[in-house]
C-alpha cells in the first residue's frame, strides 16, 4: 500500500466502509433483545410471574439447554399475551442474535388465532403465563425448524462484533496518525484491510441469516397458528371450568398465582372436569327459575277450606259483614280460624331457615345413567345449585354427605361468609361409600335446624334428601322426627335419583317427604326445576 493510501483522509473513508454493512451501522440506535415493546411495569409483572411459576422456570431451563436466548423468547410470548395492545419492534431494531425470536413472536401475534387467545389473557398475568406453557410444544417445534437460522444469526452477530472491533481499531489508528503529523505506519494500514475484510464477512453473514430466516418462515407461521389455537382453547376451557364451579373473575384476580394454578389443576382432574358441564347447566337452570319465581303467588283453586286468611275468604262469608247481627259471628269465626276460604294447590312460599342438602354417597351412587352421567354427579350438581340458591336468598347452606349409619360428613356454608372454593371442591370430591341410612343424615339436619332456631329464632328451613336407595326407620325415630318438623316448621323435599321404586307411594322416602320426585334421565336438569321455584 503506497504512502497516499495511508493518509488520515483515506483511512477515514476506509473506516466508514468498515463500519457500515447491511442494516448494521457501527454507530446507530440501540439494538433490542426483546421483540415486544414493554415498560418498566410490564417487565416487573413478567419477573414476578416468572418467579411464581415453576412451569415457566422449568420450560426456560429446558429450552436454554438448546437455545441460548430462550428466556427472552418466553418473555416476548408472555408480554404479547399479557399486554392489552402489544406492539412489536421493527426487524431493524432487533439484535441479530434475537432475529429468530422476533420472527417467532411476529408469526404468533399476526396469526388469526391469536385474537381469540388474547381475549382470554389480556391484563391477566396468570392466564398469560398459562398461554405460554400451552404453547411450549409449538415453541420447541418452531425453534427446531429455525435451527439453521439460529446458527446463521449467531454467525452474523459474531461478524458484526468483529466488524465493530475492526472499525474501532481504525479509529484508534486515525487518532495516532493525527498525533504523529498525518502519516500512518504500515501496521495501521493492515488494520484497515482487516476492517474491510470484516465488513465483507459481516455482510455475507447477514445475507445468510436473512435467507435462513426466510426459509424457516413458512414452517414457523404454521406452527405459530397451531400454538395460538391450542393456547386459546386451553384458556377457554380453564375459564369455562372456573365459571362452572362458581369462581368469579374478581375472585380469580385476587387469588395468589400458586393457589390459582393448584385450583386449575384440581378442576382439570377427571371427575371434576367431567362434572363441570352438568354443574354449569344446573346453575343456568336455577338462575332461570329464580327469575321466574313469584313470592306468595296463588295456585290452582281446588275447593274450599277453613282458615282466617282474609285474602281468600269466599263471597258468601264477606256478605255476612253487611248484616250488623252477623258481624260478631264473623269475628268469632275469624278468631277461631273457621272462615270458609278458597283452597288452592300450587307452589308454597319459600323458607327462611337454612337450606340443607342430604346427598347419598353409597356405592350404588357410582352407577351411570344415560349419557354417562353418574347418580353422584347429578346429586352433587343439584346440591351445588342449591348452594347458589341459598346464597341468593341470604340463607345458610349445609351439605350433608351420608351413606351407612356411621358414615356422615357435614359441610357448612354460612350466609354471612364467602363460600370458599376449596371447601366447595372438598364437598364435591368426598365419597363415603358403603350402605344407606336415612336416620343419620336427617337427624343431623334436624339438629342443625334446632340449633338455628335456638340461636336466631329462624324457622321454615328446607331439607332436600337426594338418594337412590330405600331403607327403614324406627317408629320411635319417626315420632321424634314428626315432632321436630311440626315445632320447627321445616319442609322436606325428596329426590329419587335413577331409582323410581324409591319414590313409590308406599316407600319410606314418600312418608318422610312433603314433596317427592323421581329422576330417571340424569342428563335432564330441568326435571328438578320446581325445587328452585319453592326453595
Amino acid at each position: 500500500m503506497g504512502r497516499t493510501d495511508r493518509t488520515p483522509r483515506k483511512l477515514n473513508e476506509l473506516a466508514s466502509r468498515a463500519g457500515k454493512w447491511v442494516g448494521l451501522p457501527d454507530a446507530g440506535p440501540e439494538r433490542h433483545t426483546t421483540a415486544v415493546v414493554a415498560d418498566r411495569f410490564d417487565r416487573i409483572t413478567w419477573r414476578d410471574t416468572y418467579e411464581q411459576s415453576a412451569g415457566l422456570r422449568d420450560l426456560a431451563e429446558e429450552l436454554n439447554k438448546r437455545y441460548e436466548y430462550a428466556t427472552d423468547l418466553l418473555t416476548d410470548a408472555f408480554l404479547a399475551a399479557y399486554k392489552v395492545r402489544p406492539r412489536l419492534r421493527e426487524h431493524e431494531e432487533m439484535d441479530l442474535s434475537r432475529l429468530v425470536n422476533h420472527q417467532v413472536i411476529t408469526s404468533v401475534v399476526e396469526s388469526p388465532e391469536f385474537a381469540g387467545l388474547h381475549r382470554e389473557t389480556a391484563g391477566d398475568p396468570y392466564a398469560a403465563a398459562m398461554a405460554v406453557l400451552a404453547q411450549a410444544a409449538a415453541l420447541r417445534r418452531m425453534l427446531e425448524r429455525s435451527r439453521d437460522a439460529l446458527r446463521q444469526a449467531e454467525q452474523a452477530k459474531k461478524a458484526q462484533q468483529d466488524a465493530e472491533g475492526a472499525a474501532s481499531a481504525v479509529s484508534e489508528a486515525l487518532q495516532r496518525a493525527a498525533a504523529e503529523g498525518g502519516t500512518v505506519p504500515a501496521p495501521a494500514a493492515d488494520t484497515v484491510q482487516r476492517a474491510i475484510e470484516a465488513e465483507a464477512a459481516a455482510w455475507q453473514a447477514a445475507q445468510d441469516a436473512a435467507q435462513a430466516l426466510a426459509a424457516a418462515a413458512p414452517g414457523v407461521r404454521a406452527a405459530a397458528r397451531n400454538a395460538a389455537a391450542k393456547a386459546a382453547e386451553a384458556a377457554r376451557e380453564e375459564a369455562a371450568l372456573m365459571r362452572a364451579w362458581g369462581v368469579a373473575p374478581g375472585q380469580l384476580e385476587r387469588m395468589p398465582f400458586d393457589q390459582r394454578a393448584m385450583l386449575a389443576e384440581r378442576l382439570r382432574s377427571d371427575r371434576l372436569a367431567r362434572w363441570a358441564e352438568l354443574i354449569g347447566r344446573f346453575r343456568q337452570m336455577a338462575d332461570g327459575e329464580r327469575a321466574r319465581k313469584v313470592e306468595n303467588a296463588t295456585g290452582e283453586l281446588v275447593g274450599v277450606t277453613l282458615g282466617n286468611d282474609l285474602s281468600r275468604v269466599i263471597p258468601s262469608e264477606l256478605a255476612g259483614l253487611g248484616l250488623p247481627e252477623l258481624r260478631a259471628v264473623f269475628a268469632v269465626r275469624y278468631a277461631a280460624g273457621e272462615l270458609m276460604l278458597y283452597d288452592s294447590q300450587g307452589e308454597q312460599a319459600t323458607g327462611q331457615g337454612a337450606v340443607i342438602a342430604c346427598v347419598d354417597t353409597s356405592h350404588s351412587m357410582y352407577e351411570a345413567g344415560p349419557g354417562g352421567v353418574t347418580r353422584e354427579a347429578w346429586a352433587k350438581a343439584c346440591a351445588l345449585a342449591l348452594l347458589d340458591q341459598a346464597r341468593h336468598a341470604g340463607r345458610d347452606f349445609v351439605g350433608i354427605l351420608f351413606s351407612a349409619a356411621d358414615k356422615i360428613q357435614v359441610f357448612r356454608f354460612p350466609a354471612d361468609q364467602p363460600a370458599e372454593i376449596a371447601q366447595v371442591l372438598d364437598f364435591a370430591e368426598t365419597f363415603l361409600g358403603g350402605g344407606t341410612s336415612y336416620q343419620t343424615p336427617l337427624s343431623a339436619a334436624g339438629e342443625l335446624l334446632e340449633e338455628e332456631f335456638n340461636d336466631a329464632a329462624r324457622t321454615r328451613g328446607d331439607i332436600v334428601m337426594i338418594t337412590d336407595d330405600d331403607c327403614g326407620v324406627t317408629e320411635e325415630w319417626m315420632r321424634g322426627w314428626n315432632d321436630a318438623k311440626h315445632r320447627l316448621g321445616f319442609r322436606v323435599f325428596g329426590v329419587a335419583v335413577g331409582a323410581p321404586r324409591v319414590a313409590e307411594a308406599d316407600s319410606v322416602l314418600q312418608a318422610l317427604c312433603d314433596n317427592l320426585r323421581s329422576i330417571e334421565d340424569l342428563t335432564d336438569v330441568h326435571a328438578a326445576a320446581d325445587l328452585f321455584r319453592v326453595i
